[in-house]
C-alpha cells in the first residue's frame, strides 16, 4: 500500500525552553504537514500523554504525526505512523505489528543500508544522512555531503529518500536539484531565533 510521504519532515527535539507540544504548535501554525515527534527521554505514560496532545494539534491543522521508535505505543495514540532509527530493526516484524495502514519510516547512513530497507518491501520512506554535522542526533557516521546524495543516482532507489542531518536553509535547493525526494530538519528550525519564520523559509524552498 503506497502511503503519502511529505517532502518536508519537521522533527521536534528536547529543548530546555520549549516543549515538544509548543514546537509542534509553532510548526503547524507555520504550515507543517508532517510532524515527527522525537522524544527518547520520557516514560511510556509521559509519551502517551504528550503524543495525544500533539495529535490534537496535528488534527486541527491537518498534519501527519509520526512518532520516533516507540511503535509499541501506536495502538494507544492517534498517530499515523512511526520512524525507526535502529538500522538493524526487524522491519517486517514491525510492519506485522503495526498493520498496513500505518506509515513506516527507516533510517540509513549508506547505500547498502538504504537498499536493504527498500528490499524489505515494507518500508514507506527512508531518512538518509547525515548530510552535515549535527548535534541533534550525534553519531560517528561519515558525512554524506552533496556528493553522497549524487551517488544514489547510480542505484535503483524507488523509496522516497529524505535527506537529514545538519541541513540548513542554503542546502535545501541544491539537495532537491540532485533529485532527493524530501528534506528533514530539526535544529535549523528549533534553534532559530524565530522558529516559525525559519520553518516558512525552508517550506518555500521545498514547495
Amino acid at each position: 500500500m503506497k502511503k503519502y510521504v511529505s517532502k518536508f519532515h519537521y522533527l521536534t527535539q528536547d529543548l530546555p525552553n520549549r516543549t515538544h507540544i509548543e514546537q509542534a504548535q509553532i510548526a503547524c501554525e507555520a504550515g507543517a504537514n508532517w510532524i515527527q515527534y522525537r522524544c527518547l527521554t520520557k516514560s511510556d505514560e509521559e509519551l502517551i500523554d504528550e503524543i495525544n496532545q500533539i495529535a490534537g494539534i496535528c488534527d486541527d491543522w491537518g498534519a501527519t504525526l509520526i512518532i520516533t521508535n516507540h511503535y509499541h505505543l501506536l495502538h494507544k495514540v492517534d498517530a499515523q505512523g512511526v520512524h525507526i532509527e535502529d538500522f538493524n530493526a526487524d522491519f517486517v516484524g514491525i510492519r506485522a505489528e503495526i498493520g498496513e495502514d500505518k506509515t513506516l519510516g527507516a533510517s540509513a547512513t549508506n547505500i547498502k543500508q538504504l537498499l536493504a530497507k527498500q528490499a524489505t518491501g515494507v518500508v514507506d520512506y527512508c531518512g538518509y544522512g547525515p548530510f552535515a554535522h549535527t548535534d541533534t542526533k550525534p553519531n560517528d557516521k561519515p558525512l554524506l555531503g552533496f556528493e553522497g546524495y549524487r551517488l544514489l543516482q547510480r542505484h535503483q532507489v524507488d523509496l522516497p529518500v529524505i535527506a537529514v542531518g545538519g541541513i540548513q536553509l542554503a542546502d535545501v535547493e541544491p539537495l532537491l536539484q540532485i533529485g532527493i525526494y524530501g528534506i528533514a530538519v530539526s535544529a535549523a528550525v528549533n534553534l532559530a531565533a524565530d522558529p516559525g519564520q525559519a520553518f516558512k523559509e525552508i517550506y518555500r524552498k521545498i514547495y
